[in-house]
Order: structure tokens, then sequence, then C-alpha cells
């Protein structure tokens, strides 16, 4: 199974287009134009019924205290954690893929409407629903996609992880709004193959990528 996009190639540079917010000299950040890449599949497993997608950034600093903070670094050498930026579901196998924008295009302060999406799918809430929770002005239900939003400081570009689950049923078994650690773990036992797509982006001028 092959998963692939030409926004980017594996382990690639994310465009800015599908990030969350750009680099910008003057205040470090502006918001971008957070479309979704085109994302596209191919050698299906047999008896696959439906797909699903996440995507995470497992480079998220898990100790917050230098975060975007003037004159100090988010030191490579922290912990990180996992933050999920995207959760598709009920994909039909007859699809063979999605086109760049079609999720996502802007950014919308207190979060995209869902569970309900194009193609008969289904999004889930990503994480920016816990990042924004404290935010007056950015509260809110943030399902679907979210593109990359890296401290402006980290001294690491970030990866974003796109995996492609082929599944043996043709609804994922959660109802309601859920979010990508639930789907991970209630698609557990009908994984019929999986196949990955990386791509990396920092906000850091001084970071390559």
């Amino acid at each position: 199974m092959r998963l692939t996009s030409t926004c980017f190639d594996d382990n690639g540079r994310i465009p800015e287009e599908c990030a969350f917010a750009a680099p910008h000299p003057e205040t470090h950040i502006v918001l971008s134009g957070n479309l979704n890449p085109d994302l596209a599949w191919s050698d299906l497993p047999a008896g696959t019924r439906s797909l699903a997608i996440v995507c995470h950034d497992p480079d998220v600093p898990s100790v917050l205290d230098d975060l975007n903070k003037e004159g100090r670094l988010v030191a490579a050498g922290i912990p990180r954690v996992d933050l999920y930026h995207w959760t598709l579901v009920d994909i039909s196998p007859e699809l063979q893929g999605i086109g760049k924008g079609e999720f996502s295009n802007g950014v919308v302060p207190r979060g995209k409407p869902g569970p309900y999406a194009p193609h008969g799918t289904r999004q889930g809430l990503n994480d920016y629903t816990q990042w924004f929770a404290g935010d007056e002005h950015m509260a809110g239900q943030y399902f679907g996609y979210d593109g990359p939003c890296p401290p402006w400081n980290d001294e690491i570009p970030h990866r974003y992880v796109f995996t492609l689950y082929a599944l043996d049923t043709a609804k994922c078994p959660l109802a309601g709004t859920f979010g990508a650690r639930d789907v991970i773990e209630a698609i557990r036992p009908h994984v019929l193959d999986t196949a990955t797509l990386a791509g990396r982006y920092a906000l850091n001028p001084d970071v390559a990528v």
C-alpha cells in the first residue's frame, strides 16, 4: 500500500499554504492558508472496505516553559509528545484520493464544523481543541484538518506523519464526536495494512528543513 502527495515528498518540506501559520520577520508568525494537502493511495489490500487517515506531530515539546518566548529556545533535547492534526474516517476504497484544500481552506477561529465531511466521510476533533481551550478568541471544537504551527523558537523541525489505514469494516466503529486516539483504538482489530507519508516544517528561520 502506498500514500503520496503532490504537495511534498516523503520527508520533504510541507509548503506554507498547507500550514496553520507561516514565518514572519517581525511578528515571528502569521496565519497561513491551512489547506489540507492532496493525498493519493494505491495498492490497497484485498478485503479493504474503508480507509482512515490520521495526521500527527510527534515532536511537540512536553515542557512549555520556553515556548514562543523572546530570547529563549525550545531545546532540541527535551522530551517530545504527540499532537494530532487530523482524523478522517469512512473513506470509500473506491475513492483514489482527495484534493488539496478539499477538507480545509483557511484558519477558522473556534474551529471548523463536524463531524460530517465530503464524500460521506467523518472527521474527528484535532488537538487544537485542547490547545486553544483557554483562549477567549480561539476556543472551540476543531474538527478536521488544521496544519502545522510548531513553536517559532524550537531548535528542531517538526515531523507531520500522515498514516493511511486500510480497514476490513465499512464504517469506523465510533459514533458522535471522537478524536484520533479514539479512532486508533477502535480500528485496531480491523487494520489490514497501513502506509505513511511524513512532511517536515519549522517556523524558526534558523532551523533547516
